[in-house]
């Protein structure tokens, strides 16, 4: 099978690093980037870099991959919507937020071209120095589809992350993305961010520091990230973001009382024998209310490689495909081959 053209918008550390992974996987890899200071290296791993926007369109690649800031993205499209041929090729990207993406891009009228992604990969760190084809090792990607998306469209970039990065994917509506996402990265960002600001003004600061070990290193490790990268991300997915943190700070308080009234006991003050079996059990609730989670990460880590997982075979109809794709998403089903154009392997592995 032909290998797929692929053009790169922006050799940052994600774009840069799916450059070269497409390269070493034989893929004809275009790329542009903002500033010419990544082409030499780029150029050396495989990778043909393009003076403009308009050079990389015109080469009619099969997939065009945004791999630019979201703050540019508006930018970017409006550049495209006159260079790219929207017969030949499709657009997708990488953003963080997928609601935000589709809107601008039916705004400048690239809609039936396009196929959100989300590749679940990436570090603290930035740039095409920091770029690593292994940072897609194993990595998920989230493909977001709408009613009207074409299948033909979804398939190539399908394609793309299963044939050519050896990676594993999951179909969602931009929404269920979204909320999802600001409960796994965005809203965890703005904690870890808490967490390291409560440190440094704090006057025990270098004592804690020096006390410092695995769980806090674990805990404050996405905190490190660009603080306007993060910000930008944040206020990209307000709306889910702020919903997540006021659910947290209602748990976080009401362990906090919980924890008052263990030091009342303590001390010796006045309390019901109803108040102390009511903290007693909001107590063990707390610890115990994510044992589910638990019990899902030690059954991957059971589970082995991915060779060692059971592999099930799921038929895609050519109607309801969207549906059908989001459901078995929800059963913790991820894509890892496509045995045909409307047949692949999927293997279970989130299930909580």
């Amino acid at each position: 099978m032909a290998k797929q053209r692929i053009a790169i918008v922006g050799l940052g550390l994600i774009g840069g690093s799916l450059a070269r992974r497409l390269a070493n996987a034989g893929c004809d890899v275009t790329a542009w980037n903002h500033n010419d200071r990544p082409y030499a290296t780029a150029e050396a791993d495989g990778i043909v870099c393009t003076p403009t926007l308009a050079a990389l369109a015109d080469g009619k690649p099969d997939v065009l991959v945004l791999c630019n800031p979201l703050k540019a993205m508006p930018q970017i499209l409006g550049v495209l919507k006159p260079l790219i041929d929207q017969t030949a090729t499709t657009l997708t990207d990488v953003g963080s937020v997928k609601g935000m993406v589709r809107d601008q891009v039916k705004a400048v009228g690239l809609e039936g071209c396009y196929v959100g992604a989300h590749p679940m990969a990436g570090n603290e760190l930035s740039g095409w120095e920091s770029s690593d084809p292994a940072l897609y090792d194993d990595a998920l990607w989230a493909i977001t589809v709408d009613d009207h998306t074409d299948y033909r469209r979804f398939l190539a970039v399908a394609k793309m992350v299963t044939d050519a990065c050896a990676n594993r994917l999951i179909v969602l509506d931009d929404a269920t993305h979204d909320r999802c996402a600001a409960l796994i990265s965005h809203m965890p960002h703005v904690i870890a961010t808490a967490m390291i600001n409560e440190l440094v003004v704090n006057p025990n600061r270098n004592i804690a520091a020096a006390l410092a070990a695995g769980s806090w290193r674990d805990m404050t490790r996405v905190a490190l990230t660009d603080p306007e990268r993060t910000r930008a991300m944040v206020e990209e997915d307000a709306a889910n973001v702020e919903l997540l943190l006021r659910n947290m700070a209602n748990r976080l308080t009401l362990m906090a009382n919980v924890l008052h009234g263990v030091q009342a006991q303590g001390v010796g003050a006045l309390q019901t024998v109803a108040t102390q079996e009511s903290d007693a059990r909001e107590m063990t609730r707390f610890f115990a209310q994510g044992q589910p989670f638990r019990d899902y990460r030690a059954a991957m880590q059971r589970s082995g490689s991915q060779k060692d997982r059971e592999t099930i075979p799921l038929e895609i109809p050519t109607e309801g495909w969207q549906q059908m794709l989001l459901e078995s998403a929800r059963r913790g089903e991820h894509i890892i081959r496509f045995t045909d154009d409307h047949a692949v392997d999927v293997q279970i592995r989130s299930a909580v």
